[in-house]
């Protein structure tokens, strides 16, 4: 306690504003000179400590540890050797912690307290992969948001969040972690989850600094294996990878988190060309970037760096700021700027970007400002919170197949069987990264049907999907022997009307580490599925998933199948709701699905090839498979509903560089539904071969029944140009086919000429 005069000194000093720009450059940033005046009395070690973050290491309201790794973290906490921690939650929790940096270190520099809260704290919404099937930007703004308001009411100020990364290939489990396949649409989600986090002013006490990661090239990992290699062309690099990144800074993101893999055998941590020529001098960025866990240590197995040392001279070289969950930094970085090997001023640089953001929170204004009890009983689990999710799940499904109109289902008078492990599962929907999110809390899909009494249910879980329990930490074990409630799940199917097989992935299938070689149903449910539609072909597949299916068999042969994934809170009551009619699907995928696991990676925007058609008759001599097709089993885009939608009359007009298109979408059922109307381009020589299709602006509208609306687009630069493999943005004269459609797969289409 005896520091506090001197922290109210150094508040005096520094004379600290509660107002933030949270997209300021430091040519405009308020905070310049007062950062400048406490990096002036900070030591060597000091500067250090605050490029230092550490995991929570023990409860901090109990005992305080005497010995070993918490004991000696608590010690640098009073030192101000630690700049950030993660994983400390709740009010209590976290205004110890933040007490001690503030009141016992000597300079009592405020923490900034980092949280995975990826899709929800405790009110959980669904995971981003289904999120970004709405296309529903303010719908991820406002989910993004309740997320945020969660956190901050449990003292949280930063969260690692949004993944950015483009993911085209289904085996990687952190898919479920994005916004899917698309550039473009992951670009306009990345700017909506920004906002949603960070408000309109930093400072504001429910709001989070953005982390955007993982920068970059993750999702592009060889096989689909997390954690692994990734080697891509600089014209992927340029035009696929980092645009979504590029979109979340220019939205204001203030924070940026490194990635595990190497790019072109240089790990991210370490790579310059990405840290600091791309990211921190093209485009400007004046946040600070985070290491992920223990990444800066990993370039020693990588086979980069031959020790700690030389680990940590690279990664402050290279522009990462902080170090997470290390300790390299504050065990080597001192040693290398004695020797000379490290400029101290990479180490200024890194710990004024860090202090900016400090700032730009209000942590020196008030540095409990977060820790606010009354606060945290109110807005964690309100109401309002839990109707949002809900609002969230509904939006996020999609319907994927209906043949015959089987849905949406009758409200009375039907006998429904209830098939399979997931319809009883409380915990699944919460999916993988479920921060606070109390275990066994969703409603199940059968407390979703619940809510309408007029049929009746029988439930045969038909086989157990996992045996004993799951945890982040460890694998999901699988049943793949015990059929023993088969004939149960027979007998309840062939009496009723209509079967609902709620199948798909337990929630610790996807995410982190999570990748699968195989991406068919797990364990016994393919088989359960076949034996169930012998006995009752009137079928609906509810595929609750975190990744991609392969589901063609299903295609095949059940009539309707609605991708549900894991939705969060109120998964069982969205998912009812769709059932019944009273919400009409509007999801569209935002990955594609393939046929095969052999297909992967799989993606719409694909480039044409030099041989990219059959030359006719059984000539093998092009880019194909000989024993599937090239397509997609459910594109890029695509996305059924209980409404019927027509497109016609397109238009399109150019003045220079600057392209009208409009098209009339109709509604041709007698019921309203919404309908995201897409619009594609394909620039057909360029300089750089282009894609043959590529999005470039959609729109999301209620549709009337019976009525014809139409919908106009306008392009310009923006959407026409793509960078060079140098990076430069450029707009070539040319032909252009522009298509507008349901999802990726239309056909309507007419060309343009731009000079």
């Amino acid at each position: 306690m005896k520091n506090i005069p001197f922290f109210l000194l150094l508040a005096l000093i520094f004379a600290c504003n509660s107002g933030s720009n949270s997209s300021s450059s430091s040519s405009e940033s308020p905070y310049e000179e007062k950062i400048d005046s406490l990096l002036s009395i900070m030591t060597l070690e000091e500067k250090i400590g605050q490029m230092n973050q550490y995991n929570g290491f023990w409860e901090i309201t109990g005992p305080t540890p005497q010995e070993g790794a918490a004991a000696m973290k608590y010690e640098n906490l009073r030192k101000g050797l630690v700049g950030s921690m993660l994983n400390v939650t709740g009010v209590e929790e976290v205004r110890k912690v933040q007490k001690i940096a503030v009141e016992e270190s000597r300079l009592g520099i405020p923490l900034i307290i980092g949280y995975d809260m990826i899709h929800g704290f405790q009110t959980m919404s669904p995971i981003p992969l289904a999120e970004a099937s709405s296309w529903d930007m303010e719908a991820i703004r406002r989910s993004s948001e309740i997320g945020a308001r969660e956190a901050a009411a449990a003292g949280i100020n930063w969260t690692f969040a949004p993944m950015v990364d483009i993911g085209r290939d289904a085996r990687w489990g952190r898919v479920m972690e994005g916004a899917g396949e698309d550039p473009y649409l992951g670009g306009q989600i990345a700017i909506a989850r920004v906002k949603g986090y960070q408000g309109e002013d930093l400072s504001d006490p429910l709001t989070l600094a953005a982390c955007v990661k993982h920068f970059a090239g993750y999702g592009f990992s060889e096989s689909g294996r997390d954690y692994n290699s990734v080697d891509v062309g600089t014209s992927t690099l340029y035009n696929i990878i980092l645009p979504p990144f590029k979109a979340a800074l220019d939205a204001g993101a203030r924070t940026f988190m490194n990635a595990f893999n190497d790019l072109n055998g240089i790990p991210a941590t370490g790579n310059a060309f990405l840290q600091r020529e791309i990211l921190k001098e093209k485009w400007g960025f004046d946040g600070f970037v985070v290491s992920d866990w223990g990444s800066i240590a990993e370039m020693i197995p990588h086979g980069f760096a031959i020790d700690s040392a030389a680990a940590a001279s690279y990664a402050v070289t290279a522009g990462s700021d902080m170090d997470m969950e290390s300790y390299i930094y504050l065990n080597e970085l001192k040693k290398l700027v004695e020797s000379g090997e490290v400029d101290e001023k990479l180490i200024d640089d890194a710990v004024r970007r860090i202090l900016r953001i400090k700032y730009e929170l209000g942590l020196f204004d008030d540095p409990y400002k977060y820790c606010n009890d009354e606060r945290e009983k109110e807005i964690i689990g309100s109401e309002e919170h839990i109707q949002g999710v809900l609002e969230m799940a509904k939006k996020s499904i999609v319907l994927l197949k209906n043949e015959g109109q089987i849905l949406p289902l009758k409200k009375e008078g039907m006998r429904i069987a209830v098939i399979g492990d997931l319809a009883d599962d409380k915990d699944s929907p919460i999916g993988n990264w479920r921060a606070e999110a109390i275990s066994n809390s969703a409603v199940s899909v059968l407390e979703g049907l619940q809510n309408y009494p007029g049929n009746s249910y029988q439930y045969a879980k038909g086989a157990d999907l996992i045996l004993g329990p799951t945890a982040f930490i460890t694998e999901v074990k699988i049943n793949t022997d015990d059929r023993s409630g088969f004939a149960e799940a027979k007998r309840v199917a062939a009496n009723a009307d209509v079967v609902l097989l709620i199948l798909g992935e337990n929630g610790f299938q996807s995410g982190e580490a999570r990748s699968r070689s195989d991406i068919g149903l797990p364990g016994l449910q393919q088989e359960l599925m076949e034996e169930i539609q012998k006995v009752n072909p009137k079928s609906v597949l509810v595929n609750m998933s975190g990744r991609p299916l392969d589901l063609s068999w299903a295609d095949a042969n059940i009539p309707a199948i609605l991708q549900v994934w894991h939705l969060g809170s109120q998964s069982g009551n969205a998912i009812a709701q769709v059932l019944f009619g009273d919400y009409n699907p509007s999801g569209k995928l935002p990955m594609s699905f393939p046929r095969s696991v052999g297909q992967l990676p799989i993606y719409y925007n694909q480039k044409s090839t030099g041989r990219p058609t059959p030359p006719g008759g059984d000539v093998v001599f092009w880019s194909h498979y000989s024993d599937i097709s090239n397509d997609p089993l459910y594109p890029f885009g695509h996305g059924l509903s209980y409404s019927n939608f027509t497109y016609s009359g397109l238009k399109v007009s150019n003045e220079g560089r600057k392209v009208t298109v409009s098209v009339d979408v109709k509604n041709e059922s007698e019921r309203p539904g919404e309908e995201v109307i897409q619009l594609y381009i394909h620039d057909i020589v360029a300089s750089v071969t282009r894609p043959n299709k590529e999005l470039k602006a959609f729109e999301k509208t209620l549709i009337e029944a019976g009525q014809t609306r139409t919908i106009t687009f306008e392009l310009d630069e923006r959407h026409l140009g793509f960078y060079d493999n140098q990076g430069n943005y450029i707009v070539e004269p040319g032909a252009f086919d522009i298509y507008v459609g349901g999802s990726s797969n239309t056909s309507l289409g007419t060309q343009i000429s731009i000079q």
